[in-house]
């Protein structure tokens, strides 16, 4: 029987970090599966890095439209996996989003789907496959935050299920070591794409101080997952912050995130500026 072809995993592949990331594995040699929600994007995705690969010799990545947010999700998906003849050797849930917005006033539905997606997904499909992962040697990479050191007031499900990321992982990373299967969690500070618009946050909005770019964040994330390290903070100003974090009082940290939650909430009631049409 032939065995199945090791693959690389990645959710939320259809724009922004999990796009990169998509690239960054594909440039190292990694044949992809592809997971999200909106076909055209995978599939316009998938014809890009089967163009840049196609000289090598290289498959083009499996393409599957899933809803994360439902139950049977990972199953889903590891049917196909299976139909396919693939086995996971690295599994990336980049998949995940955010609302701004105070949790009593905030759809509980909506918020429910978010730790579908953020928390139960993410488990399932790092639990999923680690007979396979242990086979060929491979990992986990979790897209969490820097919002997964502080509670964030203004978001808080989103802070909330970012945290549990990183704890999760730092904790899967330890039990998996000995059988030779490698977890980082990767937190990156603001980076712009469509998560924000997801989020509630004004197309108009300019990037901070702490924002790093798409592709570093996943060159990073794929070069601490290939060293083993438990964590990825991208940047050296969000290394700085998440440091400062540390030694400042918890009292202070809510109400520092409560004011930049709060303005941002007023910033959606303000009409966005001409630019954002251009």
């Amino acid at each position: 029987m032939t065995p199945p072809r090791p693959v690389t995993l990645i959710t939320g592949a259809s724009a922004g970090i999990g796009a990169e990331l998509a690239r960054v594995f594909a440039g190292h040699g990694h044949e992809l599966v592809l997971v999200a929600r909106r076909r055209e994007r995978l599939d316009a995705l998938a014809a890009e890095i089967s163009a840049q690969i196609s000289a090598q010799g290289g498959r083009p990545p499996l393409v599957l439209a899933v809803d994360l947010a439902q139950p049977d999700a990972t199953a889903t998906i590891a049917a196909a996996l299976d139909d396919a003849g693939l086995a996971p050797q690295y599994v990336v849930n980049d998949a995940g989003f955010g609302l701004v917005g105070h949790a009593a006033t905030l759809s509980r539905d909506e918020q429910a789907q978010m730790i579908d997606v953020n928390i139960r997904a993410l488990t399932e499909l790092s639990l999923a496959f680690t007979d396979s992962l242990e086979r060929q040697r491979g990992g986990v990479l979790n897209v969490a935050s820097i919002a997964a050191f502080v509670p964030g007031p203004g978001m808080a499900v989103y802070y909330a299920s970012k945290a549990y990321v990183l704890s999760f992982s730092e904790a899967l990373a330890a039990e998996l070591k000995p059988r030779g299967v490698r977890v980082t969690a990767l937190c990156p500070g603001p980076v712009a794409t469509e998560f924000a618009q997801r989020a509630g946050v004004r197309s108009d909005a300019r990037p901070g101080l702490l924002a790093v770019p798409a592709r570093r964040v996943a060159e990073d994330g794929y070069r601490a997952l290939m060293a083993g390290r438990r964590r990825a903070i991208p940047g050296l100003l969000p290394k700085l912050v998440v440091a400062a974090m540390a030694l400042v009082p918890n009292a202070l940290l809510l109400a520092a995130v409560d004011y930049r939650q709060s303005r941002r909430r007023a910033r959606l009631s303000e009409p966005e500026s001409p630019a954002a049409d251009t």
